[in-house]
């Protein structure tokens, strides 16, 4: 499993956009407590207002890794980062990247990481090699994140519930499964970066493995109703094994994002049929609610929609920013 080295200084490029620095304020909003400031190129126009530390600074200060909060467009890690990132490196510290450029492609940060120590991460590519599943049940409890599409809040919603069963006092750990909720987590495996014979088997090594009444709450990916995505979405399904699943939906879309021949079915038939797929791995699998991106739903709107959902599906049904997640969280820990 991908291990990172915190705490963090966060590098914002010479981004203009906050939208395109969604990584940064990700990591900022959820694991304040592993982030030591923010560093950007002389050109960059963003902030996130936290301490500005030179990497130089930021190591002095017990930094482990300098984070690429950029999301560039297609992924392209641009070369005149280099001056930044080679500091960080020759003061001894990581660089950790999630753009689809490979670090070694650049000599100049390679001959800077052997000099300082440091390690190049690129967390879309971990080359890491995970086993066949063995489909052995594990112990502990484990809730896994589910969606009707992709990109509508599944890493969001499993991040919210650790946080909620926490403050129920509950043991709980996130587990992340995409690039964003890997950093944020310091640890995870990219599953949309898993060879597809190894995806369940990566599941299973992801969530080991644990005390009884402890829950690992794993950040979902894709769809099962996606056209092009299911196959990582059934593979984490099988591997995790989960004890229970929570949907997510985002009302506004009535098929799936850029594929117009592809309807969202009625979210009954989703839930069960994400249970049938559930139950080849786990017998006992249950979904115990809904969380929604409510976000183009007026307050009253958006109070109709729940209602109703909670009357015709008999779950509770929450939306991480208006309200929370704790009902979910309790439906978890009931008896």
């Amino acid at each position: 499993m991908l291990v990172l080295r915190k705490p963090y200084l966060l590098y914002l490029g010479d981004a203009t956009l906050k939208s395109d620095c969604k990584t940064a304020f990700g990591l900022r909003d959820w694991c304040r407590g592993d982030v030591l400031g923010e560093w950007s190129h002389p050109a960059g126009a963003v902030t996130l207002e936290l301490p500005r530390l030179a990497p130089a600074q930021a190591a002095a200060q017990g930094a482990g890794s300098i984070v690429v909060g950029v999301a560039s467009t297609g992924g392209v890690l641009p070369e005149h980062w280099q001056d930044d990132l080679e500091a960080a490196l020759l003061a001894g510290m990581d660089v950790v990247s999630g753009m689809h450029t490979r670090l070694e492609s650049f000599p100049r940060l390679v001959r800077a990481a052997a000099t300082g120590g440091g390690r190049l991460v690129n967390v879309r590519h971990p080359g890491n090699s995970h086993g066949v599943a063995s489909g052995r049940k594990r112990t502990g409890m484990r809730v896994l994140t589910v969606g009707t599409d992709c990109a509508l809040g599944k890493k969001y919603t499993a991040l919210a519930i650790t946080r909620a069963l926490h403050e129920a006092g509950a043991a709980a750990t996130f587990r992340a499964t995409g690039q964003t909720g890997i950093m944020i987590a310091g640890s995870g495996i990219p599953m949309d970066a898993t060879i597809s014979d190894f995806i369940a088997g990566a599941g299973e090594e992801l969530s080991p493995d644990n005390a009884a009444d402890h829950w690992d709450v794993i950040e979902g990916q894709g769809s099962l109703y996606h056209p092009a995505y299911a196959a990582v979405t059934l593979g984490l399904l099988h591997g995790s094994q989960p004890d229970a699943i929570v949907l997510c939906h985002d009302p506004e879309r009535l098929t799936i994002e850029e594929y117009p021949d592809y309807p969202i079915p009625p979210l009954q038939e989703v839930i069960d049929y994400y249970l049938l797929v559930g139950r080849l791995t786990n017998r006992a699998i249950r979904c115990v609610g809904l969380s929604i991106n409510s976000s183009a739903l007026s307050d009253e709107a958006w109070k109709e929609y729940r209602t109703k959902l909670e009357r015709e599906l008999s779950l509770p049904v929450c939306d991480p920013l208006r309200g929370g997640v704790a009902p979910l969280a309790a439906k978890l820990l009931a008896p």
